[in-house]
């Protein structure tokens, strides 16, 4: 992609924004109008690429040009078939941090890149193990403040790096936008 493209992340996430930054390009913030919102039946991976569909289509009357490519992102947590979002209190984290204990999950990134000839969408999946974690663990790390505002209750890039013992695939998908696909359009 030219230098003079106009690149727009649809995001509210400082780690999506970090994300981006670093692949060295100039790039603004438009924050999204998109709710989320599960439609009846909806799978996982249509999920969240609908929500990074639709987060990157409600900022399009700000690309002001034709050179333009909008970056809409949405990160779910899904453990034996359940999404489990942001938590809604730290009776809601607990719970989800015991489910994800001693466990392999899977984070799953829909990738929604918009540009004037059209859109391109994918899932980006990766599965993450956790360590067995014990009840004082689970509260300390609720104590942080961190699980509140991720999906699945917790950040890897912070305090709960060392609840994780394996990932398999992209370490930047797990944080919440995944670098290598990302880069790959701006180079194209």
């Amino acid at each position: 992609m030219p230098e003079n493209f106009d690149i727009i992340l649809a995001s509210r996430s400082p780690r999506r924004r970090d994300l981006l930054g670093l692949l060295g390009r100039t790039f603004r913030i438009v924050e999204p109008t998109h709710a989320e919102q599960r439609l009846p039946g909806e799978h996982a991976a249509d999920y969240a690429v609908r929500n990074a569909r639709e987060k990157a289509r409600s900022v399009r009357h700000h690309a002001g040009t034709t050179n333009f490519l909008i970056i809409g992102a949405d990160t779910i947590v899904v453990l034996d078939e359940r999404i489990l979002e942001k938590p809604r209190d730290a009776a809601h984290a607990r719970a989800m941090l015991r489910a994800l204990s001693d466990r392999t999950h899977e984070v799953i990134t829909g990738l929604a890149l918009l540009t004037a000839a059209g859109e391109k969408c994918s899932a980006v999946r990766t599965a993450v193990t956790f360590r067995a974690l014990s009840d004082a663990e689970i509260e300390t790390y609720i104590t942080t403040g961190e699980p509140f505002d991720k999906a699945g209750a917790y950040g890897i890039q912070g305090h709960a790096a060392h609840l994780v013992t394996e990932i398999r695939g992209s370490y930047t998908n797990v944080v919440g936008l995944p670098l290598a696909e990302v880069a790959e359009a701006l180079n194209h």
